[in-house]
């Protein structure tokens, strides 16, 4: 068959016109970029609850917990001793799925009154009960901490561990009953910033340094008492010690995220969390590429 080079051209556009609407159309159907929720807005306290113990719900004793220069800080000033008023701030909503981001560095001297344990120790908890449900006495939640220290200026102290208060993990495939198992991090001495990243898929987490994964464990859950045989649920003043007793084994998946306050002035910034739990749905308006775990509940479609 003979054919022309103008109707060459022709079929030739036709066809790349053929494969660019698509192309348009699957583009347009894409799924969002990803959107960090902003948990600290580096104005106030909004979105978040005040439990220290000895004092009740949001009592926040000393102005402990505050914003100063667009840093959420922990601070003692206004303490003349800490005697054993650990606190913690809660982030008012619970998650499961995702991946939370923060910056944290120590600063100035540990408050009289501290342990020699806490001096440059502090921590994030995550999968934690929420502070309405804590024991007015009750010193930290039942939670997985992602324990942050700093250097001492000598010897090697590693960051980003992990703590277990009324929990437990396995770790390469092994029941782990340490109360607080170390990271392959390296010491930061000083007062320098550290970014820590943590990935959470449900009761599977890692901890991460400046993008290195420095700690990961699976099957967290409730269990192996409070910390020890010495100090368990009933002095560690946790309400209804005997139903946590017997949630002994009960996977841990979700929960609120907590800042800890433990005589060591503290300052966190970028504090942000992508949620990775939502429409997994192709078809409906908010599905996300980057989800992991489908809540067909949150599912919007047109109309």
């Amino acid at each position: 068959m003979n054919t022309s080079r103008p109707q060459l051209l022709f079929s030739a556009f036709l066809f790349l016109i053929a494969l660019a609407v698509p192309l348009q159309t699957k583009a347009q159907k894409a799924p969002a970029k990803e959107e960090w929720l902003q948990l600290f807005n580096g104005k106030d306290l909004t979105g978040w609850d005040t439990k220290i113990a000895g004092y009740p719900l949001n009592e926040n004793v000393g102005n402990t917990f505050r914003v100063e220069n667009g840093m959420l800080r922990i601070a003692y000033d206004q303490y003349g001793r800490f005697d054993k008023k650990y606190g913690h701030l809660y982030y008012n909503k619970p998650f499961s799925h995702y991946i939370l981001k923060f910056e944290y560095r120590f600063t100035g001297n540990q408050v009289p009154g501290g342990d020699t344990w806490n001096v440059r120790n502090s921590g994030v908890m995550i999968h934690s009960q929420s502070a309405a449900s804590m024991g007015l006495k009750q010193d930290f939640p039942i939670s997985l901490e992602v324990q942050v220290l700093g250097g001492l200026g000598k010897g090697a102290r590693p960051t980003a561990n992990l703590c277990t208060p009324g929990t437990q993990v396995y770790m390469a495939g092994k029941l782990t009953t340490a109360h607080c198992i170390e990271s392959s991090s390296k010491t930061y001495d000083g007062d320098q910033w550290v970014a820590v990243e943590v990935v959470v898929l449900g009761d599977s987490i890692r901890h991460l340094i400046n993008g290195e994964t420095v700690l990961a464990y699976q099957k967290a859950q409730i269990g192996g008492g409070y910390v020890s045989k010495d100090y368990d649920f009933v002095q560690a003043n946790v309400p209804n010690p005997q139903e946590w007793a017997k949630k002994d084994g009960t996977p841990l998946a979700s929960g609120y995220i907590a800042l800890q306050s433990e005589s060591h002035p503290i300052d966190f910034r970028h504090i942000e969390l992508l949620n990775l739990k939502g429409c997994m749905d192709p078809k409906a308006t908010n599905y996300k590429l980057h989800y992991t775990e489908s809540d067909k509940s949150q599912c919007v479609y047109k109309r």
